[in-house]
């Protein structure tokens, strides 16, 4: 199963070697680093003990957008924000949600923001499905370590599952809805109803392989009618 973490931007090495540590121990050995380079300090090789190789095969890109180019489905972790309402799934919703999206998809990533900022609106608009984790204080207490452990092991289950033959199923699936939703929305001139937009786009993560092809066909016979 190809399932990167991505790391938005980590501020501390000691955090990196404690993901990497995470990650490995929970069946997960690859790790994309966005806009940092922390993961080479000496610190982050002294926390991550036996996962040093993690580390060592780190690939690095620029930007978010960049580190997701050839990936099907993302998941973004991050805070509940209160200045805009947002879907979120639980952690055992993003587990059904990845078990289901298996059948029809190949490669998955994880998105974590920076331990001081989190991520960005630019970047949440980058993934397909938002998650937190639910705690019992309203201060977010968890470091960047913890929280990669906490969802690697809720994840974990995942590699237990038989492996699925999708070489013959269309590569991103999903993001083509969402470009052609995007488009619909464009001819119809309704792609300024923020809200309408922002509820696609969030819903659509939510899609399953039979919903995307039933939308896909919608937008098609749409599509067909306006072009009479």
């Amino acid at each position: 199963m190809f399932f990167p973490i991505i790391l938005v931007a980590p501020a501390r090495a000691e955090n990196v070697g404690a993901a990497a540590r995470a990650m490995k121990t929970m069946g997960f050995t690859q790790l994309r680093i966005v806009n940092s380079q922390v993961h080479l300090e000496p610190a982050a090789q002294w926390t991550a003990h036996g996962a040093t190789d993690i580390l060592d095969n780190v690939e690095t890109f620029s930007t978010l957008q960049e580190a997701l180019a050839d990936i099907d489905f993302s998941i973004a972790t991050t805070a509940r924000s209160r200045a805009k309402f947002r879907y979120y799934a639980t952690p055992t919703e993003v587990l059904e949600q990845l078990s289901e999206k298996r059948q029809w998809m190949n490669r998955f990533a994880l998105v974590f923001g920076c331990e001081e900022s989190g991520l960005s609106n630019a970047d949440l608009e980058c993934v397909d499905l938002l998650t937190g984790i639910p705690m019992a204080v309203d201060y977010p207490s968890l470091n960047l370590g913890q929280a990669v452990m906490v969802f690697c092991y809720q994840l974990s289950s995942l590699h237990l599952q038989a492996e699925v033959d999708n070489e013959e199923t269309p590569s991103q699936p999903l993001r083509a809805l969402r470009e052609r939703i995007s488009h619909l929305l464009d001819k119809i001139d309704v792609s300024n109803d923020q809200k309408l937009v922002d509820w696609l786009d969030q819903r659509l993560g939510f899609a399953q392989s039979r919903d995307t092809a039933m939308l896909h066909r919608l937008v098609q016979d749409i599509e067909k009618k306006l072009s009479k």
